[in-house]
């Protein structure tokens, strides 16, 4: 491969995107850059701070107060809020219910975008989130939207949560699930949708192995 190129992965809450992006960039030798997990950071602060999340203005403001960093570690991606390790903090169950809110705001998008952008400047980057495809990286060399059903998708947070030894209740993680593709497909700005050139992969009835499989496949092909 002469020159780094970027991926998108787009997708809906809990299709997977995160763990696929994080092995693809790993064998590739490639940054991989979680936007969930920053907009899941300042959502996390304002909720330390009582900023409302509904609050575009204040949120935009605070963003500016705060500075986000993501540390690629061989255990994983850790994220730092003004130099303080919120890695775990930013899985809470309240953060996961109110990031789609704050993500929904134009002004708080769009200087995360700048962010994004910026890291990606020079190629050889794996990013995820909603609208990478669409909005963040539309040049990007490959797009893919990773889906899965409600159900498969909930199953699997599900399983994450126990294994990590957090309470978990399926029916309620079901509703939470379908609540966020709601808010992120409906949302004015850059609302979750699939990029004209991207290729969409169903993982329902697959393993991750066999996901991050079929869009190495896809880098051969393309690149």
């Amino acid at each position: 491969m002469s020159r780094k190129r970027n991926i998108a992965i787009d997708g809906p809450a809990g299709a997977g995107k995160s763990t696929v992006a994080k092995m693809v960039a790993e064998q590739l030798a490639y940054l991989y850059i979680d936007t969930g997990a920053m907009y899941r950071a300042l959502t996390y602060t304002a909720l330390e701070r009582s900023v409302d999340p509904a609050d575009g203005e204040k949120l935009r403001e605070l963003l500016d107060q705060i500075s986000i960093v993501l540390k690629p570690t061989s255990a994983g991606t850790l994220v730092y809020v003004n130099d303080v390790d919120v890695t775990e903090e930013i899985r809470s169950s309240g953060v996961t219910n109110t990031v789609s809110i704050v993500a929904g705001h134009e002004e708080v998008r769009l200087e995360m975008v700048k962010q994004q952008q910026k890291m990606a400047g020079n190629g050889g980057t794996v990013m995820d989130g909603r609208d990478i495809g669409t909005f963040v990286l539309p040049q990007a060399e490959l797009k893919v939207f990773l889906t899965a059903s409600v159900e498969e998708r909930a199953k699997r947070r599900h399983e994450e949560n126990i294994q990590k030894g957090f309470p978990s209740d399926f029916e309620k993680l079901k509703k939470e699930i379908a609540r966020r593709d709601e808010l992120d497909s409906n949302r004015e700005f850059a609302p979750l949708q699939k990029a004209a050139d991207a290729v969409v992969i169903d993982s329902t009835h697959m393993t991750i192995p066999e996901v991050v499989d079929n869009i190495l496949h896809l880098v051969e092909e393309r690149f």
